[in-house]
């Protein structure tokens, strides 16, 4: 289910996104909302990337790609 959300922004904010989105060749609302679901994404990414770094930190082995690929069969 969408839910409609409203947002405020100083006009030459708007045009920007307005710019841009007729840039992608996409509807200001469409543009919108991908740049927010990447944003998302993004600190998603970010949040794992940080999670995996105390891991490092805390002493945790690592491995190299390569015996990663031949433990899970990926290396032929």
């Amino acid at each position: 289910m969408n839910k409609r959300v409203t947002i405020e922004m100083p006009d030459e904010m708007l045009k920007l996104v307005e710019e841009y989105a007729a840039e992608a060749g996409t509807a200001t609302d469409d543009y919108l909302r991908d740049v927010i679901e990447q944003h998302l994404e993004d600190l998603n990414d970010i949040a794992a990337a940080e999670v995996a770094m105390q891991s490092i930190r805390d002493g945790e082995p690592t491995y190299p790609l390569a015996e990663v690929k031949q433990r899970l069969g990926l290396d032929h």
